[in-house]
């Protein structure tokens, strides 16, 4: 039995690096193309999902095909041996779940680096309908960050809270408070530790500044929720630091600022606009969808257990 579960969770390991890899070049092509076609798309969700497809479509062609397949169809009484190359696929996707987790490790600790070294200086001030807590700190560059995965906090600059009107600050605050309730910093670090192939692409530093993007509108959304005045609160907010602040690069770590998304221009013009799209049709459609892939996949389902297994079966028989 001992045998039966290492030969298959060496073939789940294989398997999910194929599908890993099939996907990921799929993606890495037609980045491109999706990335054209999808220009009036602002939904963060989506292209989080768009960034996390090969390891997700992976994950789940292994755990809802593969091991019921090998379970119900793979003779316990006899294994076959371990040949070069699919031990060889076993340790590349070994290696590409440490890479990922190494890499998700080193993200979350930069981000605490960071916060350590900012709250070196940092006072406690209360901001009236936020629970989050805030606080001030005495950094040259204007800044507004929300900081933390689990236990978010909120840190301002003394220089951001003198430049900044009342409404102004509190429009600010709203947008990170939008952050922490979409948990965009647990998403930032998901697709940093995202174990895919994809990660060294362009496409993926492309997709994820589309998120980035998508994630700021989201925030400014939710601020703008208060109404005209904070729209417009809002909107003057982010010209303002935007002159403040230096061109930067956006930061690596699991960390939202007020302007990290970029695009300021159609951020305030969205603003402006007083024009909040609605999502009902879209969750309508996308409800739709998902019911016709459940009804499909319940009727193709025991044949491709079948058929996955007599894949695996000539692979293994075919592979030196």
């Amino acid at each position: 039995m001992s045998e039966f579960v290492v030969h298959g969770g060496t073939l789940a390991l294989a398997w999910f690096l194929l599908v890993n890899l099939v996907t990921s070049a799929v993606l890495a092509v037609g980045a491109g193309w999706i990335l054209r076609r999808s220009t009036g798309t602002d939904s963060a969700a989506v292209w989080f999902a768009v960034r996390v497809l090969p390891a997700a479509t992976a994950l789940l062609f292994v755990v809802v095909v593969f091991v019921p397949s090998y379970w119900k169809y793979e003779p316990r009484d006899f294994v076959e041996g371990f040949d070069v190359t699919l031990t060889a696929l076993a340790l590349g996707a070994a290696a590409l779940l440490v890479t990922a987790i190494a890499r998700g490790v080193s993200a979350w600790r930069g981000a605490v680096r960071r916060t350590r070294v900012w709250m070196q200086s940092a006072r406690p001030i209360a901001i009236a309908g936020t629970a989050i807590p805030v606080s001030e700190i005495d950094i040259d560059t204007p800044l507004m960050a929300l900081v933390g995965v689990l236990r978010p906090r909120l840190l301002v600059t003394r220089g951001l809270v003198a430049a900044l009107t009342d409404e102004e600050l509190a429009a600010s605050i709203a947008h990170e408070v939008g952050h922490s309730r979409a948990r965009d910093n647990l998403t930032r670090l998901l697709m940093r530790a995202t174990p895919d192939l994809l990660t060294a692409t362009p496409a993926a530093r492309a997709i994820e500044r589309r998120w980035a993007s998508a994630a700021e509108h989201r925030a400014d959304r939710m601020a703008a929720h208060d109404g005209p005045v904070a729209r417009c609160a809002l909107a003057s907010a982010l010209v303002k630091v935007a002159r403040l602040t230096p061109a930067m690069t956006p930061l690596a770590e699991p960390i939202s600022t007020l302007i990290d998304g970029g695009e300021i221009a159609s951020r305030v013009e969205r603003l402006l606009t007083d024009a909040t799209p609605s999502a009902g049709r879209r969750s309508a459609l996308g409800w739709t969808a998902l019911a016709g892939g459940a009804a499909a996949t319940a009727v193709v389902y025991a044949p491709a257990l079948r058929f996955v297994h007599s894949v695996t079966e000539l692979l293994v028989r075919s592979l030196p």
